[in-house]
């Protein structure tokens, strides 16, 4: 398995992910506090990335030392992999995209924001073939259309449809994780691919894909921190400067974008052309989460439950962080 194909297991399971989580929401929830006088740990669950820097780079257990807490990581190669774990009382901490959140939601667990970064719309788009006949979002319509279905996005796609005039149902949506759209989008079995970097650099890298839109001025695809209501109820502090520490990170990274993509690329096993033209249009940033970001993600909820990826409406602000309630 290629290093590319390896990083798509990181959103292969979003569909499956569900399930999953329902399965692990029936398994006793260990308990997070700790014993009195215990010194206290923050268990980080995380997807190579941004993460495994801040890992690497050890700030994190320096501003948390004076505090008597012990750092702990561990790897996972899917976001909704990590909220089984959250679940189950495994991590109290992760990083994940917009979409796993609703589903573990809708499955019970005890999930809780703890961080948004900044919108992001130029890093999920719908490419093209370089020669395709489809030059506007509206010749998308009939046309074969692959994508990771339950994902993000699945949600810009609708939006995009409703800015442009058309509905849904008016394209044909090809159901496919990245590594398999790929091939797709390779033989020309479908007509376009909605997808996000670095898979999108990717694809424009190295089978010259034309880009017919990002998601500018549709939706903010934003990244997410995640804890548990017991934790958080628990460690503000400590989440507080687990966010400060992300966003220490962010910051570096838009300031010395060339030696971040070397990192980048490192860590995620991709040429550092690709890590480039994805840090390129990046936006960095990392902050606590506010009722209008969640307001965000209800509106992601509400699309999935009128698709049937989830079966019932969700109350964003019961996974609100414990200050805004």
């Amino acid at each position: 398995m290629n290093e590319l194909n390896r990083f798509s297991l990181q959103r292969r399971h979003l569909l499956a992910a569900s399930a999953a989580i329902a399965a692990a929401a029936a398994l006793p929830a260990t308990s997070w506090a700790q014993p009195s006088g215990a010194p206290r740990v923050l268990r980080v669950g995380h997807q190579k990335g941004w993460l495994s820097i801040l890992k690497g780079r050890g700030t994190l257990e320096k501003r948390l030392a004076p505090l008597g807490v012990k750092v702990t990581w561990t790897e996972f190669n899917a976001g909704p992999v990590q909220l089984e774990a959250l679940n189950v009382g495994s991590i109290d901490f992760g990083d994940v995209g917009e979409a796993p959140p609703i589903f573990a939601q809708a499955a019970g667990a005890p999930l809780v924001y703890a961080g948004a970064t900044v919108p992001r719309p130029a890093l999920e788009a719908v490419i093209v073939p370089k020669d395709s006949p489809i030059r506007s979002v509206a010749d998308l319509k009939g046309k074969r259309v692959a994508y990771n279905k339950g994902s993000n996005v699945q949600y810009f796609l609708v939006k995009l449809l409703e800015k442009n005039g058309l509905k849904y149902g008016d394209v044909q949506s090809v159901f496919l994780a990245p590594a398999d759209a790929r091939a797709a989008f390779e033989k020309g079995a479908v007509d376009a691919w909605i997808i996000w970097d670095p898979f999108l650099a990717a694809a424009q890298k190295t089978l010259d894909a034309r880009l017919l839109a990002d998601a500018t001025g549709v939706v903010n695809n934003r990244a997410y921190y995640f804890t548990s209501r017991d934790f958080a109820t628990r460690n503000t502090d400590v989440l507080r400067i687990a966010i400060e520490e992300v966003n220490a990170i962010d910051t570096w990274a838009s300031k010395n974008k060339e030696a971040a993509a070397a990192e980048l690329s490192a860590v995620l096993g991709l040429d550092k052309s690709i890590t480039e033209l994805y840090l390129n249009r990046a936006r960095f940033g990392t902050a606590p989460v506010t009722r209008e970001i969640l307001a965000e993600q209800q509106s992601i909820a509400d699309t999935f439950f009128d698709l049937k990826l989830i079966p019932k409406k969700l109350n964003l602000l019961h996974a609100a962080p414990v200050d805004l309630l």
